[in-house]
């Protein structure tokens, strides 16, 4: 889970992730959205693609990226977990 946790440590890879999440992009128009090299958001691709957070698929000449949803899943459930139960306005629990 540490690799996760610093995937989601970085303005970048969350912004990657906001992208990803309406469509699969290639590196090259993830690249197109950012003010830095095409080399930094490769980096940033493969943090992501370690920690589980998006997967890749090569189509012909182009690898495509998208977010895996089941480590996303994952990882809410167990923030969730410590989550304290709601109560109602006399102090008991819903």
């Amino acid at each position: 889970m540490n690799i996760l946790f610093k995937a989601l440590n970085d303005q970048t890879r969350r912004d990657i992730l906001e992208l990803l999440k309406d469509k699969d992009m290639t590196a090259g128009d993830i690249a197109d959205q950012f003010n830095i090299s095409k080399p930094s958001i490769s980096h940033h691709l493969d943090l992501l693609r370690q920690a589980g957070l998006v997967v890749s698929v090569k189509e012909g000449q182009f690898i495509f990226y998208s977010i895996n949803t089941t480590v996303m899943d994952e990882m809410l459930k167990w923030i969730m977990q410590f989550k304290s139960p709601q109560k109602d306005k006399n102090n008991e629990k819903i």
